[in-house]
């Protein structure tokens, strides 16, 4: 379970930063920031983990309990599927991660990311490799970005029902394939993925939607 080691080792404003959403092959990247200024409260230091490890209703619960919280700071930014193309999937992510750093209400002095990797944030960052697993700062920050997401692609999902992203959420299940062979390539789609690129031009010039919508971020 993760713990409050790295914060408390600095000592002052800690951020822990997480994005969700590198694998899928269509949606925004998503990622979070957060921030508690006077420590974890019992109820969320004992529940929070990698939100990859939590059932659907468990991460609901959290992402409620964190905005609910007395001095609990959360920012969130995403990058759009059109930052994804021009800029590639890795440095989408952290412009999604500087946004929600850039939306906390305060700035922190210490900003520890997931991964082994770090965009500028303008103050100093800490690596965590598996980091939503240590830290209750990253985990908290991957369950408020994995909710948003996921939210996000069922809202997509509505307008765009073929590709089932309520259940998938964007990822390459056979579902989605499956619909990606029916009805092409949606607006939301990253076409510069080799799974998406390599069905497109197994189904044809036909395979890409003949839509105005634009890609939502």
């Amino acid at each position: 379970m993760p713990d409050y080691t790295l914060e408390h080792a600095h000592g002052g404003r800690v951020a822990g930063v997480d994005e969700v959403g590198r694998g899928p092959l269509a949606g925004p990247v998503v990622a979070a920031a957060v921030m508690f200024l006077s420590g974890v409260p019992g109820n969320l230091a004992n529940t929070l983990d990698d939100s990859k490890k939590l059932r659907p209703k468990v991460r609901q619960q959290l992402y409620d309990a964190l905005h609910q919280a007395p001095d609990v700071l959360i920012g969130v930014g995403a990058a759009s599927v059109a930052e994804i193309e021009h800029h590639n999937i890795l440095r989408a992510s952290w412009i999604a991660m500087q946004r929600a750093v850039g939306r906390l209400p305060q700035w922190p002095e210490l900003v520890l990311v997931d991964g082994n990797a770090a965009p500028d944030f303008g103050c100093p960052a800490q690596c965590v490799v598996g980091g939503d697993a240590i830290s209750l700062s990253i985990a908290a920050a991957s369950v408020v970005a994995k909710v948003v997401r996921d939210r996000a692609m069922e809202r997509l999902a509505q307008r765009w029902p073929a590709y089932g992203w309520e259940r998938n959420a964007g990822y390459g299940t056979p579902v989605h394939r499956a619909g990606l062979m029916a009805h092409g390539v949606s607006p939301h789609h990253r076409a510069a993925f080799g799974t998406v690129r390599r069905i497109m031009q197994a189904s044809g010039p036909s395979s890409l939607h003949s839509s105005a919508e634009q890609p939502s971020c």
